[in-house]
């Protein structure tokens, strides 16, 4: 199957730049694979749920991974976006003023080509410091840093303080203080993500107690989401495309309420295409038994996927060419997907994170 079969017009003016005013204030699309379109509100959602529906979503709390500072001793500017801590290995280590120690992290920086390994940096405001110093080099940017600092609160506690929330790419503006929360499920717990699962982003904590009240029952998965998940499709095909490693954990207790809800024939809807991808790698027993576990996820669901728990989903409006447009094409077919999002587009729907939402069942 070509990528380019997954290609769409989209006006700039609809992918949107903020979030609504109010959480939850979001425009809904319904799809019916087996009939027609709705357009609601997301509010509205309860009424196309029914009581003993599994709604799964995922608890990742983004941190904020954009590290803004400069060089030592040039004073050139310098941005770092963490991705994923790594394992310290023993050897020569820079010294340590910090409770914590020094953390080696993977991750993204810029300028690149002017950070080879020995390069130090300098993250400093409000009077905290994080130092870093350029360990490795790796392909596409991306670099090992080693990073350290006398903060009372350890690197953790300095990167929350100093550290900004990664925005994706396509939003055309710095953050601001509002997207700290706003940036963030109302239920994110998890620490360790640089993207949120933005369809996440729409409920509010009196939405779940309307919906556990209408017998709607939750459960809890974890996907840590990467900046693969802005990764473009570059492969003429989409079969030669492939996914960075993600890492997840779904409890017993997740998947305890999951096997219940296979055995009685009850919906499980995910809330988000990063639930759909931990839930489609999990294993089914022979007995619909599913069971938990952790580790790393590399799936990428396209068309000819057959979904094994999935019933529904909810999502936000993706890019065009893009892994997760083709993860929705798989469950509701390509053609259905992009008469709906011509639609969408007609209608005037914000597309991507801080967009509106489609409920498809």
């Amino acid at each position: 199957m070509d990528v380019a079969d997954f290609d769409f017009e989209l006006p700039e003016a609809l992918i949107a730049q903020h979030p609504p005013i109010e959480r939850g204030g979001s425009r809904l699309l319904v799809l019916r694979r087996d009939d027609g379109i709705e357009h609601t509100s997301f509010a509205e959602l309860g009424r196309y749920l029914v009581a003993g529906d599994l709604l799964v979503v995922n608890n990742t709390r983004v941190f904020p991974a954009r590290l803004l500072g400069h060089r030592v001793p040039s004073g050139g500017a310098v941005e770092c976006l963490l991705l994923n801590r790594e394992p310290t290995d023993p050897g020569p280590r820079t010294p340590d003023p910090g409770p914590q120690g020094d953390q080696e992290w993977s991750a993204l920086v810029h300028p690149g080509q002017k950070l080879k390994p020995g390069a130090r940096v300098l993250f400093e405001r409000d009077g905290i410091r994080i130092d870093g110093e350029v360990a490795a080099m790796h392909f596409q940017g991306r670099r090992t840093v080693r990073l350290w600092t006398d903060h009372p609160g350890g690197l953790v506690g300095a990167i929350d303080r100093i550290g900004h929330i990664p925005l994706p790419p396509y939003i055309k503006r710095d953050d601001v203080d509002a997207d700290k929360e706003r940036y963030q499920t109302v239920y994110a717990r998890e620490r360790g993500s640089v993207a949120a699962p933005t369809a996440g982003l729409h409920f509010t904590a009196t939405q779940f107690d309307d919906l556990a009240a209408r017998g709607i029952e939750r459960a809890e998965v974890t996907l840590h989401v990467g900046y693969g998940t802005f990764k473009p499709v570059k492969a003429e095909h989409v079969e030669a495309h492939t996914v960075d490693a993600e890492r997840y954990t779904v409890s017993p207790d997740a998947a305890a309420a999951l096997t219940r809800a296979r055995r009685e024939e009850r919906r499980i809807v995910a809330v988000g295409t990063t639930t759909v991808r931990t839930l489609e790698s999990l294993t089914v027993a022979a007995d619909g038994e599913v069971l938990p576990g952790s580790g790393e996820t590399t799936l990428f669901i396209h068309p000819g996927h057959v979904f094994k728990l999935v019933d529904a989903m909810i999502t936000n409006f993706h890019l065009p060419r893009s892994s997760l447009l083709m993860l929705v094409s798989a469950f509701a077919g390509r053609e259905r997907i992009l008469q709906t999002y011509a639609e969408a587009v007609a209608r005037g729907y914000r597309f991507y994170s801080y967009g509106d939402a489609m409920l498809i069942l």
